[in-house]
């Protein structure tokens, strides 16, 4: 199963339980006369229309490469990323200002004491939601996806929402209304430190940033495990949306006929596609040893 076809079965599946989730969510707050649980509910409906920018985000970046776009469309999976970054920190805003704005006025709601109902939908959407955070976690560092990893925070979110509402229905029902509105405004910090944190990640990777110490550790082994490869020049890396580039220059003996040389450079190029599936591009230059030897005396 490829990346995108992991990344789509994710996000329906997503789209699926959010619907089912905040439908209940709406029902057990209308029916147990707790404002926080339709809050609640509204919020597990944004992760509908996150998910949904996921999809096309996945769509438009695994779009094959053509006359205009060459190196293919990778980077909308950031932009997409950013996009959701975007509605994490509006939403952490939105639920942190509603908070403290009932503190502020000492309006706590219309329904003081909501019942159990209420109570057992945030247990329930706390777990359902940090499973699907984990879920989706386990997808995106399998695929590399930055938006399926956005997705996946925009899930913890939620629950994290829903702790809220736990606090804020239970502490209701005991007559301190209070920590419903409070509550929010911690849980809102969380929000908006996950939005940054999707945002550096995503944006990050739109500026070619390089791969860490370990993969380009890994990579050098696989070159100087090549036959005929006597050093390496330079390995450049560079990661685009999902994908890794790299650009290596290799030292081979001066006396090698040019086929011989481009034999070894085919070798290290076949390895380094095959052996590390997140690379699409690699580009293999061949020095030779005896040149480049006099030219650093």
């Amino acid at each position: 199963m490829t990346d995108e076809q992991i990344g789509l079965r994710i996000s329906r599946n997503s789209i699926i339980i959010n619907t089912f989730l905040s439908a209940f969510k709406l029902f057990a707050g209308i029916f147990s006369h707790s404002a926080a649980m339709i809050s609640d509910s509204v919020h597990s409906m944004s992760d509908v229309l996150s998910t949904i920018i996921v999809i096309i985000g996945i769509r438009m970046s695994t779009k094959a490469a053509d006359k205009d776009h060459p190196y293919g469309h990778e980077r909308f999976e950031c932009v997409t990323a950013i996009v959701l970054a975007a509605l994490l920190f509006v939403i952490g805003v939105g639920i942190g200002w509603a908070g403290i704005e009932k503190i502020i006025t000492n309006e706590y709601g219309d329904f003081s004491v909501p019942g159990v109902l209420a109570l057992f939908a945030a247990v329930l959407s706390i777990f359902v939601k940090e499973a699907m955070y984990l879920y989706t976690l386990a997808a995106a560092k399998k695929t590399g996806l930055v938006s399926l990893r956005a997705d996946a925070w925009h899930h913890r979110s939620d629950a994290l929402s829903s702790v809220g509402s736990f606090i804020g229905i239970l502490f209701a029902r005991l007559g301190f209304p209070m920590m419903d509105p409070l509550a929010s405004v911690v849980i809102s910090l969380f929000i908006i430190k996950v939005s940054y944190n999707v945002f550096k990640d995503a944006s990050s990777k739109m500026v070619d940033k390089t791969c860490d110490d370990d993969m380009n550790s890994k990579i050098s082994e696989v070159i100087l495990d090549q036959e005929g490869v006597i050093g390496i020049d330079l390995l450049n890396t560079r990661q685009f949306g999902s994908k890794i580039y790299v650009e290596i220059e290799i030292a081979a003996d001066a006396s090698l006929t040019l086929i011989a040389a481009h034999d070894i450079a085919q070798r290290v190029h076949d390895e380094i596609e095959a052996k590390f599936e997140k690379v699409k591009h690699c580009i293999v230059h061949v020095n030779p040893y005896d040149y480049y030897s006099c030219t650093k005396q």
